[in-house]
């Protein structure tokens, strides 16, 4: 088995640092071809970790992801995921109580540890979670259509440049040859602690500027089954993330 866990914190942590090669985000530089140049730049002149930055962010295009704060990126990406659950949940919590907001960090990363929201405790532990979050990520990406064919020859490429095992090259190449299946991506939400994190990851995939992106978000959170009011936490924890310096 490949190691899910390292691959989904080079996603997360590495990137938000090939967006910044230039300072230009992704939309300014002019859509998926400037993006497939600024990462083929990237993986030129970097190691394997950042070199799999540069792919997430060739997978993801102008996806939030590519837009979080230095200090979401210093975490690694199962922190990260639970952390922004967590922190959503115990906001969504107490104001269904009527109590005060208990969150004010941004990143109030290491609170889930122990408690229900810890990768640990998750069915499959943290190899598992890992494998799930990285399924949601990339199926959010293939949400507004631009991962084609011609694109996916593309990131193949890149794939193949990245250094990646052999079953790592596997999992990525299969699900992103496989068409969006919700069904799976939601069969996967083994508890609801999962749930909430898998719709955190998804929002930090896409950046819901487009139809369809609000379309897939709004029919995740709903099959997730995730209270309105959660969801709405989960987006403010996800904005003040990517605003964290």
């Amino acid at each position: 088995m490949f190691d899910a866990k390292s691959l989904l914190d080079q996603f997360l942590g590495g990137a938000a640092g090939a967006a910044g090669q230039d300072g230009a985000s992704p939309k300014s530089r002019g859509g998926a071809d400037d993006l497939l140049s600024m990462g083929r730049d990237f993986l030129g002149s970097q190691g394997q970790g950042l070199a799999l930055g540069g792919l997430a962010g060739i997978l993801l295009g102008s996806k939030a992801g590519r837009k979080l704060g230095k200090k979401a990126v210093s975490y690694g990406g199962l922190a990260l995921a639970a952390g922004l659950a967590y922190k959503a949940y115990q906001n969504y919590s107490a104001s269904k109580q009527g109590a005060p907001r208990p969150q004010t960090d941004p990143l109030p990363l290491k609170a889930p540890a122990g408690t229900s929201f810890d990768p640990a405790r998750q069915p499959g532990g943290e190899s598992g979670m890992a494998v799930t979050l990285l399924t949601a990520m990339i199926a959010a990406a293939k949400a507004d259509g631009h991962i084609d064919r011609d694109e996916q020859t593309r990131i193949f490429d890149k794939i193949d440049e990245a250094g990646l095992d052999s079953e790592a090259k596997a999992f990525l190449m299969d699900e992103l040859r496989a068409p969006l299946d919700l069904d799976k991506v939601v069969r996967a939400a083994a508890t609801p602690e999962a749930a909430a994190e898998i719709y955190a990851v998804s929002r930090l995939a896409i950046d819901p500027d487009h139809a369809a992106e609000k379309a897939y978000l709004q029919m995740l959170a709903a099959r997730l089954e995730l209270d309105p009011a959660l969801v709405d936490e989960i987006e403010l924890a996800v904005r003040e993330a990517q605003l964290a310096g």
